[in-house]
């Protein structure tokens, strides 16, 4: 069995808790408040600026130089991409820009980087793992199961099941497989930490964003 399907596999009750949250299934619906999609999506916006940090970070420090291109192209595709779907939504549901990180972010963000810069390269390829898969799932399971015709909350839906965004998945997937190859048995625990860490902060973000939680 590939390190990516064990690790997917110990990350079964978070994905189903993710699933059935409130805010996913609301979002679903269209039926979620604009003003917790307001606050997630200025959340969102700082996230993803950390985000890309960390992944250029990871690609910087990847020994095969094929990762390392891979990786800074994501953190390409996470500001210029996914800041423009951002950009769209701040002008569609009057978002003002994007606030300083509120708790469940300051976590998620702080957590990446450091894993990024001072765990082994591929601790931090699976930390980062998540945020790829799990949005993925997620996208196709609200696509596949969405019963509301003009969703306000489409494109989001749209953009996290789309093909381009699949492609980047399955990319980011194989590299963390070949590197859980290459390392040690511990260096894969400490894979499969990470990236369990990461699917805790995933459920925690979105929690956050519908309790609009502040400090």
């Amino acid at each position: 069995m590939k390190w990516s399907e064990q690790a997917w596999a110990a990350i079964g009750p978070i994905y189903q808790s993710i699933k059935g949250m409130a805010f996913i299934n609301e979002l679903k619906e269209g039926t979620l408040a604009v003003e917790k999609f307001r606050f997630y999506m200025q959340q969102d916006a700082c996230y993803l600026e950390h985000f890309a940090r960390a992944l250029a970070l990871i690609g910087a420090r990847a020994t095969q130089v094929g990762d390392a291109l891979s990786f800074i192209r994501f953190a390409e595709n996470a500001i210029v991409v996914e800041n423009a779907l951002h950009e769209s939504y701040f002008i569609d549901f009057n978002v003002t820009a994007a606030q300083l990180p509120e708790p469940a972010c300051h976590h998620y963000i702080h957590f990446l980087k450091s894993t990024a810069a001072l765990d082994a390269v591929e601790v931090g390829m699976a930390a980062v793992l998540p945020c790829f898969w799990i949005y993925k799932q997620i996208g196709d399971h609200i696509y596949s199961t969405q019963q509301k015709e003009n969703n306000p909350y489409k494109k989001w839906i749209d953009t996290y099941a789309g093909e381009e965004f699949g492609e980047a998945v399955r990319l980011a997937i194989a590299i963390c497989d070949e590197a859980a190859e290459a390392t040690t048995e511990n260096g894969r625990t400490m894979m499969t930490e990470a990236f369990i860490a990461a699917s805790r902060l995933e459920f925690d973000f979105w929690d956050g964003a519908y309790k609009e939680r502040r400090w």
